[in-house]
């Protein structure tokens, strides 16, 4: 029953993964990948909340299974982000590529931390 969990929630987290990254992506018309990036950053943020929250006992593992797993695993991309962190190095924006390791590093703790503390704020 399990895997039907993740199943559903992998169902929901791609097409809003796609929908998000094109929708950003449209607005920002430019070299650097904002929509890869907003969606990690939400992934972050979700799964930070998510985890202060099945801690605080607040979430069973079945949510953890379909929001944690299925919804964010499908939702974040690091093999998208690796390829166009690699398409910026290979096109001579290599300060494009610089700047995109380090914000989705940074935004990515950032936004974990952030969803953490506020599930602690509520929960805890």
């Amino acid at each position: 029953m399990n895997w039907l969990l993740v199943i559903v929630g992998g169902m929901a987290g791609a097409p809003l993964r796609y929908l998000t990254d094109r929708a950003v992506q449209k607005r920002h018309d430019a070299a650097f990948p904002w929509g890869t990036l907003t969606v990690n950053v939400l992934g972050c943020l979700i799964l930070g909340l998510l985890t202060g929250a099945v801690t605080a006992g607040a979430a069973s593992s079945h949510v953890q299974l379909l929001i944690g797993t299925g919804l964010c695993g499908a939702l974040t991309t690091y093999s998208t982000f690796s390829y166009e962190t690699l398409r910026l190095t290979e096109t001579g924006t290599r300060h494009l590529a610089a700047a995109n390791v380090a914000a989705s590093v940074a935004a990515g703790l950032g936004a974990a931390f952030m969803g953490t503390a506020l599930a602690e704020a509520v929960w805890g």
